[in-house]
């Protein structure tokens, strides 16, 4: 039955717009600038395409993982949630502080400085004008969502919507056109030999395009019938990214040199060009913009029910958790989100915070991963999917998990100390201020 929680949320996203949310969240800017990563790292055809493979397989695995935490846990809160069930309260408080202060308001900030950019291709902006784009298409979008999930998720519908006829076209055309090319897939003549450190790598620059397929997570109270719509949502979005992302990064080795590929810093904009000749950079920034605006709306969307969630265990002001009596969204947390990510463009700071802590999302997926077989063991609990190939799939999850970090650590360690301690800091603030709250409401 669609209507309001007994926590005061509106049940009102079901299967279509939850994958709408799960591929619009994934498919954002990533995409038309990471094959440059990978290839730079991985400079082979078969190489680079098995990294995108690998790096789609991850993402489906972990969000399995999530689809039967989703399943057993229908509360809101997504990560958070699973990582308190599992570990206790200090773990999924450390999840929430590093999303508000840099991962999630740090995403909502960079995608809204690269929607600004492309923006710029057709206004002239300069920086205190992309600036002002910046914070007011965050602004805006957290204004849709402020009144009303089924406004925010039908958003996020149409814009996925029109995304992937977008990458569909991309597709058609960059193999249909593109045949009229003199060569196609040109390997590398710059003789470099592929190390483990960068395939790692590789894999970290693809698995950030793949960012966000948790997120629908965040919005189990919103969901009808979340036990079995989330996971039919992460299965199936998953599965419709990596075969879009295959199959364009296909398209940019079909007429783009490999070294170029590498070397771009607008792979999808030089692929364009190539295919349609002059104005197709113009053609593809208009997609950009199209793609980060629809993303855009699925993150900052979800953001918010995390600190909900969060503020109803007592591990966040209460006053954070309201729910607008009208609207039926947790709207001060929305407000808070928007005015912390416009403060992260407005000073420029979230790119070196970004840099520092991206790394630390994996840490915690394979945290995530660890509690849900600590999970299975727990007497009490039902779930209403069990994931395939457990308990293999899980623990390659693991593995690879950690081994990214481990690999993140060592390619720059002072970077990447600093910004765990970032991530850290959360902790006594937890023990000095979070656990006396939590006590407060037992």
């Amino acid at each position: 039955m669609t209507g309001a929680t007994t926590t005061g949320l509106r049940r009102a996203m079901r299967l279509p717009h939850a994958t709408a949310m799960v591929v619009g969240t994934i498919i954002g800017a990533s995409i038309f600038v990471q094959p440059s990563e990978v290839t730079g790292q991985v400079p082979s055809i078969p190489g680079a395409l098995l990294v995108w493979l690998i790096s789609g397989t991850l993402t489906l695995i972990g969000a399995l993982v999530c689809a039967e935490l989703a399943s057993t846990f229908e509360r809101t809160g997504g990560v958070y949630l699973y990582l308190r069930e599992a570990f206790g309260p200090p773990v999924g408080f450390l999840w929430g502080w590093a999303m508000f202060w840099i991962m999630h308001s740090g995403i909502i900030a960079a995608v809204a400085v690269i929607f600004a950019r492309y923006t710029a291709y057709f206004v002239p902006l300069g920086d205190h004008g992309a600036t002002i784009v910046a914070v007011g298409v965050i602004l805006v979008l957290s204004a849709v969502n402020y009144l009303g999930v089924k406004q925010g998720s039908t958003l996020q519908t149409l814009f996925t919507v029109g995304k992937l006829v977008a990458v569909g076209l991309i597709i058609l055309l960059g193999f249909t056109l593109g045949s009229r090319l003199p060569n196609h897939f040109v390997a590398s003549t710059s003789g470099e030999a592929v190390t483990i450190g960068g395939f790692l790598s590789a894999i970290a620059a693809g698995l950030f395009a793949f960012g966000g397929w948790h997120m629908v997570t965040y919005n189990s109270e919103e969901t009808v019938e979340p036990r079995k719509t989330i996971p039919r949502a992460l299965v199936i979005g998953a599965a419709i990214v990596t075969v879009s992302y295959i199959a364009m990064n296909t398209v940019y080795m079909y007429v783009l040199p490999i070294d170029v590929v590498a070397s771009s810093s607008r792979v999808a904009a030089d692929a364009a060009d190539a295919v349609i000749g002059f104005g197709g950079g113009a053609v593809m920034s208009g997609i950009v913009m199209f793609s980060t605006f629809g993303a855009l709306t699925g993150i900052i969307l979800s953001g918010p029910r995390v600190y909900y969630s969060m503020a109803q265990d007592g591990l966040l002001f209460r006053w954070f958790g309201d729910i607008h009596p009208r609207y039926r969204t947790p709207h001060r947390a929305i407000v808070l989100q928007a005015v912390w990510a416009s403060v992260l463009v407005a000073t420029g700071t979230f790119r070196d915070i970004f840099t520092r802590v991206i790394y630390t999302e994996w840490l915690f997926f394979g945290l995530m991963t660890i509690g849900l077989i600590v999970l299975r063991r727990r007497r009490g609990l039902s779930r209403g999917y069990g994931m395939w190939g457990y308990p293999i799939t899980p623990v390659i999850f693991i593995v690879s998990s950690f081994a990214i970090v481990a690999n993140e650590v060592a390619v720059d360690p002072g970077r990447r100390a600093s910004g765990l301690f970032l991530v850290l800091v959360g902790l006594p603030v937890y023990y000095l201020w979070g656990r006396k709250e939590t006590g407060k409401q037992r």
